[in-house]
């Protein structure tokens, strides 16, 4: 494999790794509590820090990190409020973090094609202080998604619940809204900012075609996305494909044949109930 005599593609590997844990990692949580879409939203916000570190000569990711996560605590205490209007304020977040990235570069002197990288991803672009921060950001998610996973589940499975056990439910959201921000900036360099939110998604659905139980499901979400985001990037390679795209494609593929398989798996687990059903049943009549 020449492609491995490359620096700048030995870190796209570990840069995809990254990506290919963290993702899933806390996108079971988003995809559990019906967040699918708030890695979209992160992503759009995102790209007003990329803008800023590029205009202003500082490390984007961080910068995007820092942008990402303010939006990220806005959009918490939004939803929280539970209030109808909160919609069009999320929205405005959103696309107003888009719209400032692009206005933003392009008021300080930049060129909008800086932008694509981020905004789909490239294997070219991650260099040595990315994957630092990278690393950085992603022990900070698998420390957060893996150390409070049972508080987490709790709270996302059921917040009135978890409020009445006693659990802080308002810090655990905002530190869930937080961490997925973080995980946005994450897979920026990979993935891309407008695809992100694939990454936390689809793994994680593909899993849930034949899996039971919060905790394989997240297991092999991770093996999932772990695998298509280093195939994803070995075949960019080969190709000159855009990362993000490749990696997207390849995670939809394994999502079409879960579900082809979940149907005779399904079959299979309803038989074994039954016959477990038939055998209590005669076990009920001898005694």
């Amino acid at each position: 494999m020449d492609l491995l005599n490359y620096a700048f593609m030995q870190r796209a590997l570990i840069a995809a790794a990254l990506v290919g844990i963290t993702a899933p990692a806390i996108g079971t949580y988003l995809v559990q509590r019906r967040q699918a879409v708030m890695g979209d939203g992160l992503g759009h916000v995102a790209m007003t820090g990329v803008a800023l570190g590029f205009v202003l000569r500082t490390s984007p990711v961080w910068m995007a990190t820092l942008i990402a996560v303010v939006g990220a605590v806005g959009m918490e205490l939004i939803r929280s409020r539970g209030k109808t209007s909160g919609d069009v304020a999320l929205s405005m977040l959103f696309y107003g973090g888009l719209a400032g990235g692009v206005m933003i570069i392009n008021v300080g002197g930049g060129s909008t094609t800086s932008l694509l990288s981020a905004m789909f991803g490239s294997i070219t672009t991650v260099a040595p202080e990315d994957l630092t921060a990278m690393a950085i950001l992603a022990a900070f998610v698998l420390a957060v998604t893996v150390g409070m996973r049972r508080q987490l589940f709790a709270v996302c499975q059921d917040e009135e619940f978890a409020r009445v056990t006693g659990l802080p439910v308002r810090a655990l959201n905002l530190l869930l809204a937080v961490t997925a921000a973080v995980t946005v900036t994450v897979a920026m360099r990979i993935v891309g900012l407008l695809l992100v939110s694939a990454m936390m998604v689809i793994p994680v659905a593909a899993a849930q075609r034949i899996t039971r139980g919060f905790a394989a499901t997240l297991g092999l979400a991770v093996a999932i996305s772990l695998t298509v985001s280093l195939a994803g990037t070995a075949v960019t390679y080969e190709i000159d494909a855009p990362s993000g795209a490749t990696i997207v494609l390849l995670a939809i593929g394994v999502f079409m044949v879960m579900t082809a398989l979940s149907a005779p798996l399904a079959r299979r687990r309803a038989r074994a109930s039954r016959a477990s059903e038939e055998v209590c049943v005669q076990d009920d009549v001898k005694v």
